[in-house]
């Protein structure tokens, strides 16, 4: 039976997944996982790209020792993060990592060039340090050598599948996460471009969702013994392959991809670009097939992430479960924080810094891991209720509940709390969105299916989905009162 492969790569992992359609169903199998850690040097943070690219490789070899046939291959990864290539087509410095401090202070002398309201209402995008845009601007005020022998400036899902094919394209709903890309004329904004001084020939054409975008290069089969297998471009933003995996029967629906980050919204069919969105922080990132999602992103579970990486430098190694466990013990409602405080976007020492908010406000800072760990997960649970209503308010649009996908939904606990912010259901799963949403536009591009509303359905029949039901009412509303009053939300 024909196999098709979907590289789904994550900020702190990655992983290859195999896929097949067996009587309306899909089957997966997870060929190949591995870490991507970022690396510190010379006080820059990097991805370890070719490490990536290596891995990837290795999938690839398995795949051949287990004699599966692949017919397909997609690549997701994180948004906003990019490599350049040069004249000689060889890349030119390790990408940096979007916690890096080279954006710190970018952002004022970047509106001084184009306003907020007028960079909003050519993108779509909301306002954050480390969108491309502000990257490369800091980039280009630092005087970045690199800049001046870039020939072609890549996203990272671009840059691997260059070298996997050595063709170099771009693809839409990665491109529109840059801010460089105009949201009415669907193509990279040259004017913007233009006005920060950045070289329009840098950014080649833009593939939409299912087009083929070459196949592996010789240099590449004859590396691994592997035939010239077709790549197509798939929804590259992990996001969006993790929104074409929500398993929603309605035309109407909202949806929050649960992992490194939150992201909460809705699909529309075209970009919301009024004054209020851009007031509220929303974005319009491109989806699957000419689709936008209506979201806000939440920094999510990199704040449990890196609390867990400082309690074990300091000789505790807890995992997830026990940290769970340990916060549903834990006194409730005793602390909040804004995930989304600027506090909390760098490495570091997480649970310092929640106990720095903590003073901050006035409120008595948590005194055990477990505290942290409640304080952590109601935060993050009451600002999605938080974000959920200003979706409502953008869309027009009052949801029945929330679909949550991607490997966060593995802490039942959060979504049990999720249920009870929000006061509606959640429907939990399935857990590898990204990669499941990535196998499915490859087969809708290959006919195996005929369009998105299908693909969900299959989605549907394929995967258990879990159901969570709000719990004290009047509690969690009380919480969610003292919430907004703390983090001055």
């Amino acid at each position: 039976m024909a196999d098709i492969l979907a590289y789904d790569l994550g900020a702190s992992s990655g992983r290859a997944l195999l896929g097949r359609l067996k009587d309306g169903r899909i089957e997966t199998e997870e060929l190949h996982r591995f870490p991507n850690d970022p690396v510190q040097v010379g006080g820059r943070l990097h991805w370890d790209i070719l490490r990536l690219l290596h891995e990837m490789k290795q999938a690839l070899l398995k795949a051949k020792q287990r004699g599966a046939l692949i017919q397909s291959i997609g690549i997701d990864s994180w948004a906003v993060d990019f490599g350049f290539v040069g004249e000689n087509g060889e890349l030119l410095g390790n990408p940096y990592h979007y916690r890096d401090s080279h954006t710190a202070g970018i952002m004022p002398a970047l509106f001084a060039e184009i306003p907020e309201s007028e960079l909003f209402g050519r993108t779509g995008i909301q306002f954050q340090p480390f969108n491309s845009i502000f990257q490369l601007y800091a980039l280009k005020t630092a005087g970045n050598p690199l800049l001046r022998e870039a020939k072609r400036f890549l996203m990272i899902p671009d840059l691997l599948r260059y070298f996997l094919t050595g063709e170099m394209h771009a693809e839409f709903t990665n491109a529109t996460t840059t801010q460089l890309f105009s949201a009415t004329a669907k193509d990279w904004d040259r004017e913007v471009l233009a006005k920060l001084g950045i070289p329009a020939e840098w950014f080649g054409p833009v593939l939409s969702s299912g087009d083929r975008a070459g196949a592996l290069s010789e240099a590449v089969t004859e590396e691994l013994g592997v035939s010239a297998i077709p790549v197509y471009a798939v929804a590259e933003h992990d996001t969006g392959s993790a929104v074409v995996a929500v398993p929603a029967l309605d035309e109407h629906f909202a949806y929050l991809s649960c992992g490194t980050w939150s992201l909460i919204g809705t699909e529309v069919t075209e970009p919301v670009l009024t004054d209020r969105a851009r007031e509220l922080n929303f974005t319009n990132e491109g989806g699957a097939y000419g689709t936008y999602r209506l979201l806000k992103n939440i920094m999510g579970l990199w704040i449990v992430n890196e609390s867990r990486r400082a309690w074990e430098r300091q000789g505790s190694a807890y995992s997830f479960p026990e940290l769970v466990a340990m916060a549903e013990e834990a006194p409730a409602f005793a602390v909040f924080i804004d995930p989304d405080d600027e506090l909390f976007l760098p490495p570091g020492d997480m649970p310092g810094r929640i106990a720095e908010y903590c003073r901050r406000t006035g409120q008595q800072p948590p005194t055990g891991v477990g505290e942290t760990m409640r304080c952590i997960l109601e935060s993050l649970s009451l600002k999605y209720r938080y974000a959920l209503e200003r979706v409502e308010e953008l869309s027009g649009i009052r949801y029945g509940g929330l679909h949550m996908v991607g490997g966060g939904i593995q802490n039942t606990l959060l979504c049990r709390w999720t249920a009870s912010a929000i006061g509606k259901p959640v429907w939990a799963g399935p857990a590898e969105g990204s990669a499941i949403g990535n196998l499915a536009v490859q087969w809708i591009a290959s006919g195996e299916l005929s369009d998105l509303r299908e693909a969900r359905k299959v989605i549907r029949d394929s995967f258990d989905v879990a159901t969570y039901e709000p719990e004290d009412a009047q509690i969690w509303e009380d919480a969610y009162g003292k919430f907004l009053r703390t983090t001055s939300l």
